[in-house]
């Protein structure tokens, strides 16, 4: 096996560093660039014209820049209550109450969770699920185009359009972080996750060991940022595949489920499940049903005339 040809950076995971725990996070600033950018792109979709001449729409664009200003707030909280959440069920109870013995961070789980409720907040032992968070914007989406009678479909195939951008800096994200490695290997773009600051997050150790490892965060972050981004944008300004809403959520679920199963064959699970399996295998081959949904009923509404 080769050495690393490509030295992993020194990250600090901290851009501005307060006290012990407390600052601004690189992790943190990912999430506020994912929600901004994707508010700043849906309002300037809204503004293209053109996208919104045909049917069903006839010229009046699904929702306004207000209303797009308002759900962000909204899908902030889906966000954040959903990715909590679902670390919380899929993994810490989940995963921990099946296979407790499969990751360091289920000692003691799911037990503590009701012997030590600080600990179901406490996110730096677990952190965050994409799936969990996917199904807060949902239930966030449906709660605001209820208030707002908009319609859902059309409204989530902006967000869905959006979304890979938020993926994008999670993924990065994650890399500057030092999580979410990939296998062993000996790849010429391979790199050894131990750092000075890994080691000073972990008190002196370092994870991931010393061999080297795929870069999966970047394989994440360039399929399910870039790729789907562009597939999506394709699909909204080339084939107009928005005039029959729901088709680009549809899409979205899919292209992500292939993707995210795609790249766990080269990430060392954080959470092995049944053999090589593993749970995010689990939930986003789940996501192939809410993906069949969308699509049934994208398809079963007319065909607009």
């Amino acid at each position: 096996m080769t050495l690393a040809v490509i030295p992993y950076p020194d990250f600090d995971p901290y851009l501005i560093h307060i006290w012990g725990p407390i600052g601004l996070r690189w992790y943190a600033l990912s999430y506020i660039a994912g929600l901004m950018l994707g508010w700043w792109w849906i309002v300037r979709t809204l503004r293209d014209s053109g996208l919104w001449s045909d049917p069903p729409f006839k010229g009046k664009p699904p929702a306004t820049a207000d209303d797009i200003g308002d759900f962000v707030v909204w899908a902030t909280l889906g966000v954040v209550i959903g990715g909590r959440l679902g670390w919380i069920l899929f993994y810490g109870m989940l995963l921990c109450g099946v296979t407790p013995d499969s990751v360091g961070y289920c000692k003691d789980l799911p037990m503590d969770f009701f012997t030590h409720p600080l600990s179901l907040v406490a996110t730096w032992r677990g952190g965050m699920s994409f799936h969990g968070g996917l199904a807060g914007v949902a239930v966030a989406l449906w709660l605001f185009c209820r208030s707002r009678k908009l319609d859902m479909l059309k409204l989530g195939d902006l967000v869905a359009g959006a979304a890979p951008i938020g993926l994008f800096f999670g993924r990065l994200a994650n890399f500057v972080n030092g999580e979410l490695w990939g296998k062993v290997t000996d790849v010429p773009w391979a790199m050894v996750f131990c750092t000075q600051n890994i080691r000073d997050t972990y008190n002196g150790r370092c994870p991931a060991g010393l061999a080297p490892r795929h870069p999966s965060e970047l394989y994440e972050a360039a399929l399910e940022g870039i790729v789907l981004f562009a597939i999506l944008q394709i699909c909204l300004r080339v084939f107009r595949l928005h005039d029959r809403p729901g088709l680009i959520s549809a899409i979205f679920l899919i292209g992500y489920s292939v993707f995210r199963i795609f790249v766990e064959f080269f990430r060392e699970p954080d959470s092995p499940f049944i053999g090589w399996f593993s749970m995010g295998m689990l939930l986003s081959a789940v996501m192939w049903i809410g993906a069949g949904w969308v699509l049934y009923v994208a398809l079963k509404r007319p065909k607009p005339a």
